[in-house]
């Protein structure tokens, strides 16, 4: 029988990252200053979670979603894969000017891939920290290449200064980058394919400059996509909750809660996730609360799933439409 389940996160180290996965939300890093990305949940070829506790101690997201996907995915079952992967990132430096796929052009890569539609939400900001999403209006591939080629990138992209709590929705074809002193919760679909259009010209940990992949990116844009804005929270029918994301791939909602409620019950399941004072969960074998930065899967056959808070508590709700 399934049970609400945790997952060890898979840490990824790229040259932008710090060290805040740690000081800010509880990770547990090596040595190093280049701690970019915790994976909390996903399953993406060789990129595998494993769950941390109870009776499927060890065993994989992949391998729950083959042997149990009926009562994991509930109405969403049948799926090849867990099609949703949750990160945290910490950009202690500017992240290279990117765009990803849609469906149909990541289904013609070879091996085929899903596409990548994405959000962040902020969780911290230094002064000055600025976001980059969305082409500035009446840019066009022309010129977007011509400012590619002359290192003048960023000045085709909308720049915000985003506030704690903002949050951005990424749809695949959308030209975008954190900047500098930004650490994010980001919800997507379960792809890993990027293509770099512009890296400030840096130079990687082997001495050389990281490749770009121009044509493949520029084939990818969505030149219809203006200037993103932070998403404008919508009321939600339950208590305490606000809609901040409603797209074809995911939804995502804000629970702020320190009374008991409920998750689940829909024949879906959700991903939980804490940002803020610790919550109890029902039937979690792990012996202590889902503390800031945790992040549990509740199956769909678990119907509605009792949640304690001991405080106030900020739960972030991710699922599938």
């Amino acid at each position: 029988m399934l049970y609400p389940l945790r997952f060890q996160p898979l840490l990824k180290r790229y040259l932008w990252g710090g060290r805040r996965l740690e000081t800010e939300l509880g990770k547990t890093l090596g040595d190093g200053d280049d701690y970019a990305e915790s994976w909390e949940l996903v399953d993406h070829g060789a990129d595998q979670s494993v769950v941390l506790a109870g009776s499927l101690c060890g065993t994989t997201l992949h391998s729950l979603v083959r042997e149990q996907g009926r009562d994991l995915l509930g109405r969403h079952f049948p799926q090849d894969g867990f099609p949703l992967l949750w990160k945290f990132l910490d950009a202690h430096k500017v992240l290279s000017v990117q765009v990803h796929p849609d469906d149909s052009l990541a289904a013609k890569l070879d091996p085929p891939d899903r596409g990548k539609t994405e959000a962040w939400l902020v969780l911290a900001a230094e002064p000055g920290s600025l976001l980059y999403a969305g082409l500035e209006p009446g840019v066009d591939r022309t010129i977007l290449e011509r400012a590619i080629a002359e290192g003048t990138c960023p000045s085709c992209l909308h720049q915000i200064e985003p506030d704690v709590g903002d949050c951005f929705y990424i749809p695949a074809g959308t030209v975008h980058a954190l900047g500098a002193g930004l650490l994010v919760a980001e919800i997507q679909q379960a792809s890993d394919t990027t293509y770099r259009l512009f890296d400030w010209d840096r130079i990687g940990p082997d001495g050389k400059k990281r490749p770009l992949h121009i044509e493949a990116g520029l084939e990818a844009v969505d030149f219809s996509r203006g200037p993103v804005e932070p998403q404008i929270p919508n009321p939600s029918d339950r208590p305490g909750a606000e809609c901040l994301i409603d797209g074809e791939k995911f939804r995502l909602d804000r629970l702020l809660a320190s009374e008991p409620l409920v998750i689940g019950g829909d024949e879906r399941c959700h991903i939980l996730v804490n940002l803020r004072d610790p919550v109890y969960v029902a039937g979690d074998a792990v012996d202590r609360p889902l503390s800031r930065g945790e992040v549990m899967l509740l199956p769909a056959s678990l119907g509605e799933v009792a949640i304690n808070p001991a405080g106030d508590a900020i739960l972030l709700d991710a699922y599938l439409p």
